[in-house]
């Protein structure tokens, strides 16, 4: 069994920052890759952002810039630094982890789901 649990999000102005954080725990043998995706009302979800094997980054070409991500192996952690937010980022944060759990077959695991709104 492995657990995701997110924290982070919440309501910001325009230009605003916010953090996200997610952690999994459980039954971990090895994780591939940790990453952050959105759905916006109405939209499908997309990639934000992911670290493939611990250090190759990779980043929507909206959030480019604005964005950063960051992993803690040792806390089998991943964060997403959000800056300069705009309206358009507006959506519900997922992240994302792909672990070879207690099965030794690589999984997805996914977050809750935190809410990130951009409004003045």
């Amino acid at each position: 069994q492995v657990q995701v649990v997110e924290s982070g999000g919440g309501l910001v102005q325009p230009g605003g920052s916010l953090r996200l954080s997610c952690a999994a725990s459980g039954s971990i043998f090895s994780i591939r890759s940790m990453g952050w995706y959105r759905q916006a009302p109405g939209k499908q979800r997309e990639l934000v952002a992911t670290i493939v094997g611990g250090a190759d980054r990779n980043y929507a070409d909206s959030v480019k810039g604005r964005f950063t991500i960051s992993g803690d192996n040792a806390k089998n952690t991943v964060y997403l630094q959000m800056n300069t937010l705009k309206p358009e980022d507006t959506a519900v944060y997922y992240c994302n982890f792909v672990i070879r759990d207690d099965s030794l077959w690589f999984r997805d695991y996914w977050g809750q789901g935190t809410q990130v709104t951009v409004s003045s």
